[in-house]
């Protein structure tokens, strides 16, 4: 089985979900809620509002780089469990595997690393570098996604995004502003972009739940719905525990999730550079 096959499958995805339509998991209301010190009409002050919420981007920066426990996991008791590391200038992504059971080559055993130095990701397996183009560009995928959902509130500022006012709904007994973020392919130099449809806390200007598309599993609609819950850590919120749910053919989320991923023993400023951050504190 290929990678991306495996890749495929640890994501529980089917054809049938391309092209389906956006479901709740459940009912939910409209209602129209104001907030003298934001308007929640507007994207670029609601992406703001969130960026600030977040703690700022140059306040993360100011960081350098951050260190963490990874727990990627399916209901079938199969895992991926890495020390991720990332360097935030350079947008370096490493990850140290000591479990690959999903997207990292599942199919072979030891201890596997990835590099995305900003250019090219190299991997490893059990200190020997892997050469197949196949699990280098999954890997690259894996390297640089788990970068962007560390920095997400921050990323959606990038140049090229599009962001679009959807309205405002209440579920669970919050107040959310949705927005639909998209991307200038010109700009982003991608054939196909991301979809995110974005709920905004109200209160907080917190993402607690987004709807997102993965074009490179050739997923186009933004059909997976992500629910995070955030923790403070040294002025910034952090989204600590993840999960994903799929729709089944009808469109329709069950209540467990399809995927949980947590994020524990995040450290900031651990003075990693390009060039030690595969061997420093490890």
């Amino acid at each position: 089985m290929t990678q991306r096959k495996s890749f495929l499958i640890a994501l529980l995805i089917s054809t049938t979900l391309i092209g389906c339509k956006q479901a709740d998991k459940q009912v939910v209301a409209e209602k129209q809620v104001e907030n003298p010190q934001i308007d929640f009409t507007n994207p670029k002050d609601i992406l703001a509002a969130v960026e600030a919420a977040h703690g700022g981007w140059n306040h993360l920066r100011s960081k350098n780089d951050v260190e963490y426990h990874y727990e990627y996991t399916v209901p079938q008791g199969k895992a991926d469990i890495s020390t991720e590391r990332y360097i935030f200038d350079a947008e370096i992504s490493f990850g140290h595997y000591t479990r690959h059971e999903i997207n990292t080559m599942p199919n072979d055993e030891g201890i596997v690393t990835h590099l995305f130095d900003g250019e090219n990701t190299t991997i490893t397996l059990n200190g020997k570098t892997v050469a197949n183009e196949q699990t280098i560009s999954v890997g690259q995928f894996v390297r640089r996604a788990n970068y962007f959902w560390f920095v997400m509130s921050y990323k959606l500022n990038d140049p090229g995004t599009i962001a679009k006012y959807l309205g405002k709904e209440i579920y669970n007994g919050i107040d959310y502003t949705k927005l639909e973020i998209t991307y200038d392919a010109e700009v982003t130099g991608k054939e196909k972009n991301d979809v995110y449809i974005l709920y905004v806390n109200q209160e907080t200007q917190l993402i607690d739940r987004f709807y997102f598309s993965l074009p490179f599993l050739g997923i186009n609609a933004p059909v997976i719905l992500a629910e995070y819950e955030y923790e403070a850590i040294e002025g910034q919120k952090i989204a600590v525990n993840r999960n994903y749910f799929l729709p089944d053919t009808k469109g329709a989320y069950v209540q467990s999730p399809s995927i949980t991923q947590t994020l524990t023993q995040i450290k900031f400023n651990n003075g990693f550079t390009k060039e030690n951050i595969l061997s420093v504190n490890k």
